[in-house]
């Protein structure tokens, strides 16, 4: 059964819930940390852990006037905790609350993309088990060139995910950062201690330098990790589009019940999912762009990259969640045909031997250009008549049958040697992962 979209826990990490009640555990933990160090006393402490809440209507109500968004959640909590609410925010400025809880957002995402990119890993290391001998044809430049393996292709993109996932948890490390250090940077009016212990208690990490927000280098980096998966997403998904062509169509999208392929012609079966995806991909390297964008603000801080993250976080991390939900499907259940593998790879009648015998007359002492040309002129015979086959060719050659017999004209036109080494390939990728 192909599994639905059903994952609502991305979407709720960008929602307001969740940013305000980020903003509020901050706003209490350092509320904790100045009573630790007697700068608050226990009652007004336990009043303002008791009483603090807030209102999301009445908050965008109050930001109608202030223009100020963390100006209104700071008054709507106010007027449920009282007079003890002159001791939140005390010290800090509001990036300190605003950086802190992004960066506890995207850690938080990262971590279920994270999740996502290792089921991936799984689905395609088990393709590439279950067609590790499955023989296609391979090609450069979208020729036929020499043979290959359907379980070749699945590792591939196998190895390529394992160095996504090793990105993914250094972007993670990078972006799990938090600061509470006030108004440029100096921790002028809070101490040291007030940060040291909120971010411990989000999961983060103390900035070890920041002016008035967390450096956007950090951002760009996670954005950039995520358009280079999505990049591998698109590099699986051209394949698959090139492959599900009528005239190759050595494997094709999964195609469930009652589904149509187009509204005039209902025979068609498109890749449509393998589309969808190579489209999504474009998005999220525009989004990576403009987080590169980010990175340089005026002197200690402008907002000019404020407008543009409350769009490309989100949509980033909910995309790359849609993207790879897709994509785990796409490979689990997509069918292969053997039979039309087998079938393309001699439509061009024996052609893909062409280097083995180049390398067998180099070996009985033709230099390498004589040997080229006397293979090449018998290929260029058979790709000019479809009547012909490369084997016949060379059989009938004297340049050839100088050197080598029939009886080894045959042994390199068998199909036994194509993946003679496999096990080596899949010893240095699929075998090394436990």
């Amino acid at each position: 059964m192909i599994e639905r979209y059903t994952r609502p826990e991305m979407g709720m990490i960008f929602e307001d819930k969740f940013k305000y009640d980020t903003w509020l555990k901050i706003e209490i933990l350092a509320c904790e940390a100045r009573n630790k160090s007697g700068d608050i006393s226990d009652e007004d402490l336990s009043e303002i852990k008791q009483k603090a809440d807030f209102d999301i209507k009445r908050i965008l109500e109050i930001e109608e006037t202030t223009k100020h968004d963390v100006i209104a959640f700071l008054t709507n909590v106010a007027e449920y905790v009282g007079p003890a609410s002159r001791h939140i925010h005390y010290g800090m400025t509001s990036s300190d609350i605003l950086d802190t809880t992004l960066s506890f957002q995207m850690k938080s995402a990262g971590e279920l993309l994270l999740a996502q990119l290792n089921e991936l890993k799984a689905v395609l290391k088990n393709r590439a088990m279950e067609h590790k001998e499955t023989v296609c044809i391979g090609r450069s430049h979208g020729i036929h060139a020499e043979p290959t393996s359907m379980g070749l292709k699945f590792a591939l993109w196998f190895e390529e995910t394992k160095r996504n996932i090793k990105r993914l948890e250094s972007a993670i490390e990078s972006i799990s950062v938090g600061q509470i250090s006030g108004a440029v940077g100096t921790f002028e009016h809070l101490s040291p201690d007030v940060e040291k212990y909120v971010c411990e208690k989000l999961g983060l990490q103390p900035a070890p330098i920041s002016t008035q927000v967390i450096q956007r280098d950090r951002h760009a980096e996670f954005l950039s990790v995520l358009a280079i998966i999505g990049a591998t997403i698109e590099k699986i998904a051209v394949e698959i589009r090139h492959l599900q062509r009528t005239e190759v169509l050595e494997v094709e999208e999964f195609f469930t019940k009652g589904q149509k392929g187009s509204s005039a012609m209902p025979h068609k079966r498109n890749p449509i999912i393998s589309e969808r995806l190579t489209g999504l991909a474009r998005l999220l390297r525009g989004n990576a762009m403009a987080a590169l964008e980010n990175v340089a603000l005026w002197h200690e801080r402008d907002i000019s990259h404020s407008s543009v993250e409350r769009i490309i976080i989100p949509d980033s991390c909910i995309l790359m969640n849609y993207m790879l939900h897709l994509s785990i499907n796409l490979v689990k259940y997509l069918i292969i045909y053997p039979e039309n593998m087998i079938m393309n790879l001699n439509k061009t009648r024996g052609l893909i031997y062409s280097q083995t015998v180049l390398l067998k007359l180099v070996s009985k002492g033709i230099s390498r250009e004589e040997a080229y040309k006397i293979v090449q002129d018998s290929s260029m015979s058979v790709w000019n008549d479809e009547s012909k086959n490369l084997r016949d060719e060379l059989v009938q050659s004297l340049s050839v049958s100088n050197y080598i017999s029939e009886k080894e004209i045959d042994e390199i036109f068998s199909n036994k040697n194509m993946l003679a080494n496999i096990d080596f390939i899949f010893s240095r990728t699929i075998n090394l992962d436990v």
